[in-house]
């Protein structure tokens, strides 16, 4: 039998759900999976409280002091409209002592860090594309050796934010008019990548220091037009029409290449705890038409919407989605940040006449 407890849903404060959804399309709504979450916690018999935050931590000190909850469930993914902020709202928790869902503050700050999390990445020998930066304010310097087509997106957005069919560039004046598009309308700095063609995958993975790997998942992009690349715009995850128009859907990859799937799964353990993620996470990888694998990112704290990859791929685990919270749950009450031994202080020498 389930634990009740007191949970507060950390959501942004115009995602708060309604408290009725009568006559509502949930699934056209923005607020669908904080919904989701609020309904399948209170279904497992937990209180629940949505608090909407947008740029003041005292509505979280507040919400601790009154209503003392057990945990808070991160569904934050900004603080004051910048998507790398998040890991503050994390640090302050465990600062505060209140155990919290999802990612630790030295997870997200390395995952958020597109090009940090890369040059780690890189160094424990896992596969990515080449690429460079360009901070804004910034002209692109392309070497030579990194060679077209090349893929330009932020170095810190999430959710395909900024990228369509034009981030695929295939001479220099597209290049450098993609990266200026990234510094004025995302307002970021540019990440310069190796386009791979090839297979779009996820993984799922949940845990803390012990971890469950999730079947791999694929984003179908076969029916697209023969002239568009096939990557994951911000139309591909988040119209509905266009997804219809062009057949777009995920699922679990079927026909990988003998070995695959294991070879997948290791990697995205791997990655997983290079990173110091914790809670759960998703890692994207492409898989090319040589059999060559490459990460593209590790997503903390992904979207967790019923019928979105992460939760149907748990479901094909085994987890039904209210087990799955459950599971996030439990996984934030146990985490517990690793302890640094404090440097011992060593006296020094007076110097020779003193």
């Amino acid at each position: 039998m389930t634990k009740r407890r007191r949970v507060v849903v950390l959501v942004h404060a115009d995602l708060v759900p309604p408290d009725s959804v009568e006559g509502v399309d949930l699934a056209a709504v923005e607020w669908k999976t904080e919904y989701d979450v609020v309904m399948g916690l209170r279904q497992l018999g937990h209180d629940v409280l949505a608090v909407g935050v947008r740029d003041d931590l005292l509505v979280i000190r507040k919400v601790v002091d009154d209503w003392k909850p057990h945990i808070a469930f991160n569904l934050l993914e900004e603080f004051s409209g910048v998507a790398i902020y998040d890991q503050n709202v994390v640090s302050y928790l465990e600062l505060s002592g209140v155990p919290y869902t999802g990612c630790n503050p030295r997870g997200l700050m390395l995952a958020r860090d597109k090009p940090l999390a890369k040059k780690i990445l890189h160094y424990h020998r896992i596969a990515i594309p080449e690429f460079i930066t360009v901070p804004v304010g910034r002209s692109v310097k392309r070497p030579k050796e990194l060679s077209f087509p090349l893929f330009v997106k932020s170095v810190s957005e999430e959710a395909s934010r900024g990228i369509s069919q034009a981030s695929i560039v295939d001479d220099d004046n597209k290049l450098q008019e993609r990266v200026a598009f990234i510094h004025e309308r995302v307002g970021t700095g540019a990440l310069i990548e190796r386009y791979i063609d090839g297979r779009e995958l996820y993984v799922g993975v949940l845990g803390n220091r012990r971890v469950q790997i999730f079947p791999v998942w694929e984003l179908d992009l076969s029916k697209m037009p023969d002239e568009a690349r096939r990557i994951a715009t911000e139309r591909v995850k988040w119209s509905r029409a266009y997804q219809t128009k062009y057949g777009i859907r995920s699922g679990e990859a079927q026909g990988l290449p003998e070995g695959a799937t294991e070879k997948i799964k290791e990697i995205a353990r791997r990655t997983y705890s290079i990173l110091g993620l914790s809670g759960y996470a998703r890692i994207d990888l492409r898989l090319d038409p040589a059999g060559e694998l490459y990460v593209l990112e590790a997503n903390p704290n992904p979207q967790i919407a019923k019928s979105e990859d992460f939760a149907d791929s748990a479901e094909r685990a085994g987890l039904s989605y209210e087990a799955l919270l459950q599971r996030i749950l439990g996984l934030g009450l146990r985490w517990h940040p690793p302890v640094i031994p404090t440097t011992r202080t060593v006296s020094m020498p007076s110097r020779v006449g003193e």
